[in-house]
């Protein structure tokens, strides 16, 4: 059962059709790639090329390769393994062959990384300021720099736009070689 290349809308989150607010923007595209024992799902908006998948499973992810994911390169539960490893929710995998599905991280995690995202993983709900769901997941990244076009979404423009973080951060050496620290509060 192999999907390779072909284009569907997933049910729901970012597969779903744009919201009525935003009539010109396209459906976002899923690639599917699969076998009889699992599915790889790409959702292309989501991704923003931490790699993690490529570092984890190279022989089945590889981004100079069409299709791109070769989901007879490996076992099932090795593919399981790396497409978990994708913070953003760009991949995703259904089991065909009684292996365990995808769960939510207990408890729901928020990690920032360094002049980048949020990563979200857990049981994610993200509501629009209008209060609907613009997409129920697992695993997400959320925009931190305020420059993403499609807040509240990280679509990786920070690093495009070399953003930093102001926050102070304990791995940062400061001006006497300690951690930097924020400026005193002025309340």
């Amino acid at each position: 059962m192999s999907h390779e290349d072909e284009p569907s809308a997933s049910a729901g989150g970012a597969g779903a059709p744009p919201h009525p607010a935003e009539p010109n923007r396209a459906p976002p595209v899923t690639r599917e790639y699969g076998t009889e024992r699992i599915t790889v799902q790409w959702h292309a908006e989501r991704c923003i090329h931490s790699a993690n998948c490529v570092r984890a499973l190279p022989r089945v992810f590889d981004p100079r390769r069409r299709p791109w994911v070769d989901a007879q390169a490996a076992d099932a539960d090795a593919i399981a393994a790396a497409v978990l490893r994708c913070p953003t929710g760009a991949l995703h995998f259904v089991r065909h062959d009684g292996g365990a599905q995808e769960q939510p991280d207990v408890p729901t995690t928020l990690t920032p990384i360094r002049d980048g995202p949020l990563y979200v993983r857990g049981d994610v709900e993200v509501r629009a300021l209008d209060g609907h769901v613009i997409r129920d997941a697992t695993r997400v990244s959320v925009c931190r720099c305020g420059l993403a076009r499609q807040i509240p979404f990280c679509d990786n423009t920070c690093r495009k736009a070399h953003w930093h973080e102001l926050s102070p951060s304990a791995d940062r050496v400061g001006p006497t070689g300690g951690p930097e620290s924020a400026p005193p509060s002025t309340d």
